[in-house]
């Protein structure tokens, strides 16, 4: 799990400065791993802008690191699958919902604004539960 801290280490929250035309953007890629959108795989790569309801999907190999636009980091593992379910944010006030759906694989979270402005405002649904965000960071494991 040390490559899991590696990548939240690295990941470095959004400035101001940073251009956001979506709600996050992939900060780290390693081996196999994609974003699904609207049925389309597109190849993970440093700088891609993530949009709401894209799917991450990890093979064998792969890790992707994201920072939302609300500072919230993930961090996908191997054969990862992992649905960005919900994602308003309000920049002004932090209000907003954050839900993520983990169908398998391992995602490391350091909660951002809206976890911060309204805990129960950010929840991770697996198979069997459905996580509240209480603190700042987390992590949890689906076995396919």
């Amino acid at each position: 799990m040390r490559w899991i801290l590696a990548i939240l280490l690295f990941l470095l929250p959004a400035t101001a400065s940073t251009a956001w035309a979506e709600i996050g953007q992939i900060k780290l890629s390693f081996g196999q791993a994609s974003l699904e959108r609207k049925g389309e795989l597109i190849p993970a790569k440093v700088g891609l802008l993530v949009e709401a309801a894209d799917v991450i999907i990890t093979g064998k190999d792969g890790r992707l690191g994201i920072t939302f636009t609300d500072d919230s980091r993930f961090a996908a593992g191997p054969n990862s699958r992992i649905e960005l379910t919900t994602f308003k944010f309000n920049a002004t006030t932090h209000e907003g919902e954050f839900v993520t759906k983990v169908d398998q694989g391992t995602l490391a979270v350091v909660s951002g604004n809206i976890a911060k402005h309204r805990p129960d405002a950010m929840r991770v649904r697996t198979p069997s539960s459905v996580l509240g965000v209480r603190g700042t960071k987390f992590l949890v494991k689906v076995a396919p």
